[in-house]
Protein backbone atom coordinates (compact mmCIF):
# COMPACT_ATOMS: atom_id res chain seq x y z
CA UNK A 1 0.00 0.00 0.00
CA UNK A 2 2.77 2.43 0.90
CA UNK A 3 4.50 1.69 -2.40
CA UNK A 4 1.23 2.47 -4.20
CA UNK A 5 0.82 5.77 -2.34
CA UNK A 6 4.37 6.84 -3.09
CA UNK A 7 3.93 5.97 -6.75
CA UNK A 8 0.75 8.04 -7.02
CA UNK A 9 1.92 10.83 -4.67
CA UNK A 10 5.76 10.84 -4.69
CA UNK A 11 7.44 11.97 -1.49
CA UNK A 12 9.84 14.05 -3.61
CA UNK A 13 6.95 16.42 -4.35
CA UNK A 14 6.69 17.52 -0.69
CA UNK A 15 8.08 20.83 0.52
CA UNK A 16 11.44 20.89 2.30
CA UNK A 17 9.87 21.69 5.69
CA UNK A 18 7.39 18.83 5.53
CA UNK A 19 7.37 15.36 7.12
CA UNK A 20 5.28 13.25 4.76
CA UNK A 21 5.75 9.51 4.55
CA UNK A 22 5.79 6.68 7.10
CA UNK A 23 5.97 8.25 10.56
CA UNK A 24 5.14 5.31 12.84
CA UNK A 25 5.35 1.59 12.12
CA UNK A 26 6.99 -0.77 9.67
CA UNK A 27 6.46 -0.75 5.92
CA UNK A 28 6.81 -4.55 5.86
CA UNK A 29 3.83 -5.25 8.13
CA UNK A 30 1.01 -7.25 6.57
CA UNK A 31 -1.91 -4.89 5.98
CA UNK A 32 -5.13 -5.62 7.86
CA UNK A 33 -7.02 -2.43 7.05
CA UNK A 34 -6.66 1.28 6.32
CA UNK A 35 -8.27 4.21 8.13
CA UNK A 36 -8.12 7.59 6.37
CA UNK A 37 -8.21 10.91 8.21
CA UNK A 38 -7.14 14.52 8.03
CA UNK A 39 -5.39 14.49 11.43
CA UNK A 40 -4.01 11.60 13.44
CA UNK A 41 -5.38 11.90 16.98
CA UNK A 42 -5.83 9.55 19.91
CA UNK A 43 -9.49 9.12 18.93
CA UNK A 44 -8.51 8.16 15.39
CA UNK A 45 -6.03 5.57 16.68
CA UNK A 46 -8.76 4.14 18.92
CA UNK A 47 -11.06 4.04 15.90
CA UNK A 48 -8.41 2.14 13.93
CA UNK A 49 -8.10 -0.38 16.77
CA UNK A 50 -11.88 -0.91 16.84
CA UNK A 51 -11.97 -1.41 13.06
CA UNK A 52 -9.00 -3.76 12.97
CA UNK A 53 -6.96 -1.37 10.82
CA UNK A 54 -3.20 -1.33 11.29
CA UNK A 55 -2.52 1.59 8.95
CA UNK A 56 -3.71 5.17 9.36
CA UNK A 57 -3.26 7.39 6.31
CA UNK A 58 -3.52 11.05 7.29
CA UNK A 59 -3.11 14.31 5.45
CA UNK A 60 -1.29 16.13 8.25
CA UNK A 61 1.86 14.56 9.76
CA UNK A 62 1.39 13.87 13.48
CA UNK A 63 5.11 14.60 13.96
CA UNK A 64 6.11 17.82 12.26
CA UNK A 65 9.18 18.64 14.32
CA UNK A 66 11.53 16.42 16.28
CA UNK A 67 10.30 14.76 19.47
CA UNK A 68 12.67 14.76 22.45
CA UNK A 69 10.48 12.68 24.77
CA UNK A 70 7.68 10.14 24.53
CA UNK A 71 6.14 10.64 27.98
CA UNK A 72 2.55 11.33 26.96
CA UNK A 73 2.92 15.01 27.86
CA UNK A 74 0.85 16.21 24.89
CA UNK A 75 -1.55 14.92 22.27
CA UNK A 76 1.24 14.25 19.76
CA UNK A 77 3.17 12.04 22.16
CA UNK A 78 0.02 10.27 23.38
CA UNK A 79 -1.09 9.54 19.80
CA UNK A 80 2.30 8.16 18.80
CA UNK A 81 2.60 6.03 21.95
CA UNK A 82 -0.90 4.60 21.48
CA UNK A 83 -0.13 3.74 17.85
CA UNK A 84 3.16 2.04 18.76
CA UNK A 85 1.58 0.04 21.61
CA UNK A 86 -1.08 -1.28 19.24
CA UNK A 87 1.18 -1.94 16.22
CA UNK A 88 -0.56 0.68 14.11
CA UNK A 89 1.39 2.48 11.40
CA UNK A 90 0.79 6.15 10.62
CA UNK A 91 1.52 7.50 7.17
CA UNK A 92 1.09 11.12 6.00
CA UNK A 93 0.46 12.53 2.52
CA UNK A 94 0.76 16.27 3.10
CA UNK A 95 2.36 18.83 0.79
CA UNK A 96 3.18 16.11 -1.73
CA UNK A 97 -0.58 15.58 -2.09
CA UNK A 98 -1.05 19.35 -2.20
CA UNK A 99 1.45 19.59 -5.05
CA UNK A 100 -0.10 16.90 -7.26
CA UNK A 101 -2.51 18.67 -9.57
CA UNK A 102 -4.51 15.68 -10.80
CA UNK A 103 -6.31 13.87 -7.95
CA UNK A 104 -4.78 16.25 -5.44
CA UNK A 105 -6.13 18.51 -2.70
CA UNK A 106 -6.61 21.56 -4.92
CA UNK A 107 -7.98 19.62 -7.86
CA UNK A 108 -10.73 18.31 -5.57
CA UNK A 109 -11.72 21.84 -4.55
CA UNK A 110 -11.62 23.04 -8.16
CA UNK A 111 -13.95 20.27 -9.31
CA UNK A 112 -16.37 20.96 -6.46
CA UNK A 113 -16.76 24.63 -7.41
CA UNK A 114 -16.60 24.26 -11.20
CA UNK A 115 -13.10 25.56 -11.96
CA UNK A 116 -11.53 24.11 -15.12
CA UNK A 117 -8.50 24.61 -17.39
CA UNK A 118 -6.32 24.36 -14.30
CA UNK A 119 -2.59 24.72 -13.81
CA UNK A 120 -0.34 25.19 -10.76
CA UNK A 121 0.16 28.70 -9.44
CA UNK A 122 3.80 27.81 -8.75
CA UNK A 123 4.94 24.86 -10.92
CA UNK A 124 7.66 22.54 -9.62
CA UNK A 125 10.86 22.09 -11.61
CA UNK A 126 10.40 20.27 -14.90
CA UNK A 127 13.24 17.91 -13.91
CA UNK A 128 11.37 16.73 -10.82
CA UNK A 129 8.14 16.26 -12.74
CA UNK A 130 9.78 14.39 -15.60
CA UNK A 131 11.66 12.13 -13.18
CA UNK A 132 8.29 10.85 -11.97
CA UNK A 133 6.76 10.78 -15.45
CA UNK A 134 4.52 13.78 -14.87
CA UNK A 135 3.79 16.70 -17.16
CA UNK A 136 5.66 19.73 -15.74
CA UNK A 137 2.37 21.76 -15.75
CA UNK A 138 0.75 19.09 -13.52
CA UNK A 139 3.01 19.38 -10.44
CA UNK A 140 3.18 22.49 -8.28
CA UNK A 141 1.75 24.59 -5.50
CA UNK A 142 -1.78 26.01 -5.60
CA UNK A 143 -4.06 26.04 -8.60
CA UNK A 144 -5.49 28.60 -11.00
CA UNK A 145 -8.23 28.08 -13.56
CA UNK A 146 -11.44 29.49 -14.95
CA UNK A 147 -15.18 29.12 -14.56
CA UNK A 148 -17.21 28.13 -17.61
CA UNK A 149 -19.21 31.32 -17.26
CA UNK A 150 -18.46 34.49 -15.24
CA UNK A 151 -20.35 34.81 -11.97
CA UNK A 152 -21.53 37.68 -9.85
CA UNK A 153 -19.16 38.08 -6.87
CA UNK A 154 -21.71 37.44 -4.12
CA UNK A 155 -23.31 34.59 -6.05
CA UNK A 156 -19.89 32.96 -6.35
CA UNK A 157 -19.16 33.39 -2.64
CA UNK A 158 -22.52 31.88 -1.70
CA UNK A 159 -21.88 28.95 -4.04
CA UNK A 160 -18.39 28.51 -2.56
CA UNK A 161 -19.77 28.44 0.98
CA UNK A 162 -22.48 25.92 0.07
CA UNK A 163 -20.31 23.58 -2.02
CA UNK A 164 -17.48 23.56 0.51
CA UNK A 165 -19.95 23.10 3.39
CA UNK A 166 -18.50 25.85 5.56
CA UNK A 167 -20.41 27.61 8.32
CA UNK A 168 -18.31 30.77 8.15
CA UNK A 169 -16.61 32.39 5.14
CA UNK A 170 -14.34 35.41 5.56
CA UNK A 171 -13.69 37.60 2.53
CA UNK A 172 -12.39 41.03 1.55
CA UNK A 173 -14.50 43.79 0.04
CA UNK A 174 -16.17 43.14 -3.28
CA UNK A 175 -14.75 44.84 -6.35
CA UNK A 176 -17.89 45.27 -8.44
CA UNK A 177 -16.85 42.96 -11.26
CA UNK A 178 -17.64 39.39 -12.25
CA UNK A 179 -15.51 36.43 -11.22
CA UNK A 180 -14.09 34.11 -13.86
CA UNK A 181 -10.41 33.43 -13.10
CA UNK A 182 -10.09 31.60 -9.79
CA UNK A 183 -6.93 30.84 -7.79
CA UNK A 184 -6.95 28.54 -4.78
CA UNK A 185 -4.79 26.64 -2.32
CA UNK A 186 -6.06 24.25 0.34
CA UNK A 187 -4.66 24.85 3.82
CA UNK A 188 -2.47 27.83 4.71
CA UNK A 189 -1.93 29.57 1.39
CA UNK A 190 -1.25 33.22 2.17
CA UNK A 191 2.21 32.92 0.66
CA UNK A 192 0.68 32.47 -2.80
CA UNK A 193 -1.47 35.62 -2.77
CA UNK A 194 1.02 37.78 -4.66
CA UNK A 195 1.38 35.08 -7.31
CA UNK A 196 -2.40 34.82 -7.71
CA UNK A 197 -2.48 38.59 -8.19
CA UNK A 198 0.34 38.44 -10.73
CA UNK A 199 -1.68 35.86 -12.68
CA UNK A 200 -4.64 38.28 -12.58
CA UNK A 201 -7.00 36.01 -10.65
CA UNK A 202 -10.31 37.61 -9.70
CA UNK A 203 -10.44 35.74 -6.39
CA UNK A 204 -8.01 33.77 -4.24
CA UNK A 205 -9.44 31.00 -2.05
CA UNK A 206 -7.37 29.63 0.83
CA UNK A 207 -7.21 29.85 4.63
CA UNK A 208 -5.37 31.08 7.72
CA UNK A 209 -5.07 34.73 6.66
CA UNK A 210 -4.18 37.02 9.56
CA UNK A 211 -6.06 40.28 10.04
CA UNK A 212 -3.48 42.53 8.40
CA UNK A 213 -2.96 40.10 5.52
CA UNK A 214 -6.48 40.77 4.30
CA UNK A 215 -5.35 44.32 3.49
CA UNK A 216 -2.93 42.84 0.95
CA UNK A 217 -5.85 42.29 -1.43
CA UNK A 218 -5.42 46.04 -2.00
CA UNK A 219 -8.55 46.40 -4.12
CA UNK A 220 -7.05 44.16 -6.82
CA UNK A 221 -8.43 40.75 -5.84
CA UNK A 222 -10.93 39.17 -3.46
CA UNK A 223 -9.51 36.97 -0.71
CA UNK A 224 -11.86 34.22 0.50
CA UNK A 225 -10.76 32.42 3.68
CA UNK A 226 -12.52 29.08 4.17
CA UNK A 227 -10.74 27.97 7.35
CA UNK A 228 -7.93 25.41 7.37
CA UNK A 229 -9.90 22.27 8.19
CA UNK A 230 -12.77 23.37 5.97
CA UNK A 231 -10.53 23.85 2.94
CA UNK A 232 -8.98 20.38 3.33
CA UNK A 233 -11.85 18.28 4.69
CA UNK A 234 -12.49 16.63 1.32
CA UNK A 235 -8.88 15.46 1.16
CA UNK A 236 -10.16 12.34 2.90
CA UNK A 237 -12.16 11.57 -0.25
CA UNK A 238 -9.08 12.16 -2.42
CA UNK A 239 -7.04 9.67 -0.39
CA UNK A 240 -9.95 7.21 -0.35
CA UNK A 241 -10.06 7.20 -4.16
CA UNK A 242 -6.28 6.74 -4.48
CA UNK A 243 -6.18 3.93 -1.93
CA UNK A 244 -9.30 2.20 -3.30
CA UNK A 245 -7.54 1.75 -6.64
CA UNK A 246 -5.12 -0.65 -4.97
CA UNK A 247 -7.37 -2.42 -2.48
CA UNK A 248 -9.44 -5.13 -4.14
CA UNK A 249 -10.02 -7.41 -1.17
CA UNK A 250 -11.48 -4.90 1.32
CA UNK A 251 -12.52 -1.26 1.34
CA UNK A 252 -10.60 1.42 3.26
CA UNK A 253 -12.40 3.28 6.03
CA UNK A 254 -12.88 7.03 6.36
CA UNK A 255 -12.75 8.33 9.90
CA UNK A 256 -16.02 9.27 11.51
CA UNK A 257 -14.28 11.77 13.79
CA UNK A 258 -14.30 15.48 13.01
CA UNK A 259 -10.75 16.44 13.99
CA UNK A 260 -11.20 20.18 13.48
CA UNK A 261 -9.83 21.83 16.66
CA UNK A 262 -11.76 25.04 15.89
CA UNK A 263 -15.42 25.48 16.87
CA UNK A 264 -17.80 28.24 15.79
CA UNK A 265 -20.72 29.71 17.71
Amino acid sequence: MIHHLEKEVPLAFQESYDNSGLIVGNAQWELTGVLICLDSTEEVVEEAIALGCNLIVAHHPIIFQGLKQLTGANYIQRTVVKAIRNDIAIYACHTNLDNVLQRGVNDKIAKMIGVGNVQPIQPKSSFLAEKYDRDADLVGTGLIGTLKEPMNEMAFLEMLKNEMKVSCLKYTRLLGKEIQKVALCGGSGGFLLKHAMRLEADIYISSDFKYHEFFNADGRIIIADLGHYESEQFTIEVLYDIISDKMSTFAPHCTKHNTNPVNYL
